[in-house]
């Protein structure tokens, strides 16, 4: 697969490692992508708790992994299909940049603006200690919030673009939060691939 790493943007944000990549993926290639996850992946919709009622999880879900081990958030527990070709390859190229053995994707699916995933960090037990989360976009560019757990003023806007990789390491998860928030804005489909090590 053709990359593109002459671009990679560090963010200078106290208690974090983040990196991104505008053009990882070249676009052509990363459309194939799209269109294939797309087709082939099976999507489903679990349902969340939030504050004692339970809702149809506002975006669609799957999860792939090569060591069997189930990943549980908001009281779901997934357990992971192995994992196809296409994300086996995308797999091997970010594991070069993020320089980390993954086992596990869970992948996104935002049919349109009112699909949204609320503040979090990925900080699960199963983890471990300082998790590094390598996320892909492709499709419709979407923005990314960050904001600090302690100091309520530090945040940062990030524009997901489609191809793009966001790197998050080191200690962030323990001291930063992020989110993609809906927007009232005609949106298309948007798939988010994120890679982790599940322990």
């Amino acid at each position: 697969m053709a990359q593109l790493f002459d671009k990679e943007i560090k963010f200078d944000l106290p208690d974090s490692d983040i990196s991104y990549y505008p053009n990882f993926i070249e676009k052509t290639i990363a459309d194939n992508y799209f269109y294939n996850l797309k087709k082939t992946v099976p999507w489903q919709q679990d349902d969340i708790k939030v504050f004692g009622k339970v809702y149809p999880q506002p975006r669609l879900t799957a999860l792939f992994g090569n060591n069997g081990k189930a990943y549980s958030y908001s009281n779901i527990t997934m357990h992971p299909k192995p994992f196809s070709k296409e994300l086996q390859e995308l797999k091997k190229s970010i594991e070069l940049v993020a320089m980390t053995t993954f086992t596990t994707c869970l992948l996104n699916l935002y049919r349109d603006g009112k699909d949204s995933n609320g503040w979090h960090a990925d900080d699960e037990t199963e983890l471990g200690e300082n998790p590094v989360i390598a996320s892909i976009s492709l499709g419709q560019e979407r923005f990314f919030h960050l904001r600090h757990k302690n100091e309520k003023q530090l945040k940062q806007k990030i524009l997901l673009e489609h191809g793009s990789l966001l790197l998050m390491k080191g200690e962030t998860q323990h001291f930063w939060q992020h989110q993609i928030p809906k927007t009232a804005k005609p949106i298309t489909e948007r798939i988010n691939l994120t890679f982790r090590v599940v322990y």
